[in-house]
């Protein structure tokens, strides 16, 4: 994939992203892609409405590409995500065999790779991908950061959105 395909992947994780918005959870948009470019999963976090402390993103479109390609191993495939996963969804795309990581905003408190847990080239492990960052940092970071300061200020975003 190409420079482009990267920029317009990850615009449609940021449309997943202001879904998430929308619902009150955690902006995070993800979607997995197959070696043709095709999407074959999207996602959002899923979090707080029912309480799950699974329901980031990134497993959400895990478990929907597995269903898709009705296999758990999404080699060839792609994940892009609108913030650095953090430890538990890194693990997971090992753990799912996922070619490629492309992800937006940085993550400097919780994101894996900042905080050096670099389980994606870590030799002990059976699988290793290759990772982008920094794709639509800035519009990654800038829904985020709306929805921390609107948080804080106690902005009801269901109220503004589902009336």
């Amino acid at each position: 994939m190409n420079f482009y395909d990267h920029i317009w992947n990850m615009s449609v994780a940021l449309e997943e992203a202001e879904k998430a918005f929308r619902e009150d959870e955690v902006p995070i948009g993800a979607i997995i892609v197959n070696e043709d470019n095709k999407i074959i999963a999207k996602a959002y976090n899923r979090k707080e409405g029912p309480n799950n402390p699974l329901g980031h993103a990134e497993l959400l479109a895990i478990k929907k590409a597995s269903e898709e390609l009705e296999n758990w191993r999404l080699t060839k495939c792609t994940l892009y995500v609108t913030i650095e996963p953090c430890p538990m969804c890194l693990s997971a795309l090992v753990q799912a065999r996922i070619s490629n990581l492309v992800f937006g905003a940085y993550d400097l408190k919780g994101g894996a790779l900042s905080l050096n847990y670099n389980l994606y080239k870590d030799q002990r492990l059976n699988h290793n991908f290759s990772v982008i960052g920094g794709v639509k940092h800035y519009d990654c970071a800038s829904l985020m950061s709306l929805f921390f300061q609107e948080k804080r200020k106690g902005f009801n975003r269901k109220k503004r959105f589902n009336s």
